[in-house]
């Protein structure tokens, strides 16, 4: 997704900013601008919602541990009926949660009742830091594009660079997920030439008022 976004946004701008009849140098700094601008946009977005969840969990499990306090029993046989509700016996039921409870009570509860454990459990600033990578990684080739030809031929680079990287993306993210991969490739290049079209003729438009 970040690295969808980045290359979408920036090339997006890139063509918005050359429609409107700006030189190379004028374009690429906007793309930079963009680049960057965009990357902190993403790390601050995810540390924000990631944040929010990292706070949810962390009033889940409070709740949970005063729980285990002041009704351990009820939670012993509230987390055995969550193994019963997935076909194991009673009886087996009930000697995993004493073992499990034994062991890591509150990791048992958090992982069966809430769907919390170490693996899952929401990490702000790790999110961050990869959105605003991918981002950028993303944001990447345009810049590049705009780097590598000559002005007469900007526009043209920049959408060719753009529609074969994100006829990748959308294939390998397609092809990870299981999915039609020829679907995910079309899906990915229709709306970023469909977000490209309707920037480069705004930028056209302004750059012909202007």
């Amino acid at each position: 997704m970040g690295a969808n976004d980045g290359i979408v946004s920036i090339a997006s701008l890139a063509l918005g900013v050359a429609a409107a009849s700006a030189t190379t140098g004028e374009v690429l700094t906007a793309g930079i601008a963009g680049l960057v601008a965009g990357s902190m946009s993403m790390a601050a977005g995810e540390y924000v919602s990631v944040s929010s969840q990292a706070d949810t969990e962390k009033a889940d499990l409070d709740r949970e541990r005063l729980e285990l306090v002041e009704q351990p029993g009820f939670e012993l046989q509230e987390l055995a009926d969550s193994f019963i509700a997935r076909g194991v016996t009673p009886d087996i039921a009930s000697i995993v949660a004493q073992q499990l409870t034994a062991k890591d009570a509150l990791g048992a509860h958090a992982k069966e009742e809430l769907g919390i454990s170490e693996l899952t459990s929401a990490q702000p600033l790790q999110a961050a830091i990869v959105s605003a990578i991918t981002f950028a990684i993303g944001a990447a080739p345009p810049i590049i594009a705009v780097l590598l030809s000559p002005p007469e031929m900007l526009i043209w680079s920049v959408v060719i660079s753009t529609v074969a990287v994100l006829a990748l993306l959308g294939g390998l993210g397609a092809k990870a997920g299981g999915a039609s991969v020829p679907t995910g490739v079309a899906r990915v290049t229709f709306w970023g030439i469909v977000a490209m079209a309707i920037t480069s003729g705004v930028g056209y438009i302004f750059g012909a008022v202007v």
